[in-house]
């Protein structure tokens, strides 16, 4: 077996289940899931019968770029959403089996573990827990920059030693945030772009929660669109990540796509290929109807809203430093108590299900930038969402 498999840690989510062994939830509440970041609004009818009407193309292997068609959708995407030039479609995008699948591939494809001395992956403290593994599955040292309320949770890789960022490969970073929903503004764009000039790593932008912010005139800048902003069309040691998941409630459908540099797109390709890991071409189909329409992002963006809107001030009663995030569909509660206990007491005396902020961090420079916050999905309907933030306010006061 990979000896690398032996620094995986346990998922976040089995680390809960364990959390709560013989627990029993109280019976006189329903239960409200508030752990995982899973869509749960409908997804809109225009994909579902896409996606139904195209089962043809289950008789035919796909190709690892995907048909034309859906290239240039998310072209044209990319064009609307981030005011960037159109980009070459047969080098600079490629559909990917949604961006979990993507971002652990590419640390695969993108790591030279050949180096003499052992090649280093940067990502934010907490995080998303796939960049660590792909990080050790491809024979990288982690190394975490904790992002708490006194650096605003901006990833500050200026304080990074000279003799790390000289081994740094890659840098995973997370636009909006999971689990802060923090925005990188322009200027931090700068520094990390600044930084792979002279270090030469390759910059990985997950940009899956891109879509749910909260403001229609004043959406999150993306990776490509800064480097477009900062004169870099290029795109050089770029990729950005996105997916279908979030913005259009198609978690199943695994759909989503890596555009940016065209040398490493080429490479990145070129692995997939040998990977068998082509998209269905139903859900091309479906993706191609997604990717067209933003009449259903608007209205998806609208039920969030909603929820922060109405459930952030029930919390701040009894959690004063909640805040409403930049964007994505989380809640980072600083609650100032053992984030494991706090959430043990929601599941068995409120049957409400949050996800402790350490599971979703490491121990690095001295502290868990998770420990004393809880992170909840505002994924539950309205109805649930307001029923479980009273719940909350009522016993905790």
């Amino acid at each position: 077996m990979n000896p690398n498999l032996n620094h995986l840690q346990p998922y976040p989510f089995q680390r809960l289940r364990d959390l709560f062994q013989g627990l029993t939830p109280n019976p006189a509440f329903s239960h409200v899931n508030l752990s995982i970041g899973e869509p749960k609004h409908a997804t809109p009818s225009i994909i579902s019968e896409a996606l139904a009407n195209n089962l043809s193309g289950l008789a035919s292997y796909p190709t690892t770029i995907g048909v034309p068609a859906l290239r240039e959708a998310i072209n044209q995407w990319l064009q609307r959403r981030y005011k960037i030039p159109a980009l070459n479609i047969d080098k600079a995008i490629l559909p990917v089996n949604g961006s979990r699948e993507a971002l652990f591939a590419f640390a695969q494809a993108v790591i030279d573990s050949s180096t003499t001395q052992q090649p280093v992956v940067i990502s934010p403290n907490p995080f998303y827990q796939i960049y660590e593994g792909a990080a050790f599955l491809a024979g990288a040292q982690p190394y975490f920059i904790n992002t708490t309320p006194d650096n605003d949770y901006v990833m500050d890789l200026t304080q990074v030693p000279v003799e790390v960022l000289k081994r740094t490969q890659l840098v995973f970073v997370c636009s909006p945030g999971n689990p802060s929903g923090k925005v990188m503004d322009i200027q931090a764009w700068k520094t990390l772009f600044e930084l792979s000039d002279q270090y030469g790593f390759v910059i990985a932008s997950d940009e899956c929660y891109s879509e749910i912010y909260f403001d229609e005139a004043q959406p999150p800048v993306g990776a490509l669109q800064a480097a477009h902003q900062l004169g870099r069309d290029d795109f050089k040691r770029i990729v950005m990540f996105s997916s279908l998941s979030k913005r259009s409630n198609v978690p199943g459908m695994r759909s989503g796509f890596v555009a940016g540099d065209v040398e490493i797109i080429e490479k990145f390709a070129l692995y997939r290929t040998y990977h068998g890991c082509a998209m269905n071409p139903a859900v091309q189909a479906a993706s191609i109807v997604a990717w067209n329409d933003e009449e259903h992002v608007i209205h998806n963006r609208a039920l969030y809203s909603k929820k922060f809107n109405a459930v952030t001030p029930i919390l701040q009663k009894v959690w004063p430093k909640t805040q409403l995030p930049d964007a994505a569909f989380y809640l980072w509660i600083n609650t100032e108590k053992d984030d494991t206990q706090v959430a043990k007491q929601l599941y068995q005396e409120l049957n409400i299900t949050v996800l402790p902020g350490s599971f979703l961090a490491r121990e690095a420079h001295g502290l868990n930038p998770g420990k004393g916050f809880i992170r909840m999905a505002l994924v539950a309907s309205y109805e649930e969402t307001i029923a479980a933030a009273d719940r909350v306010s009522e016993f905790l006061k």
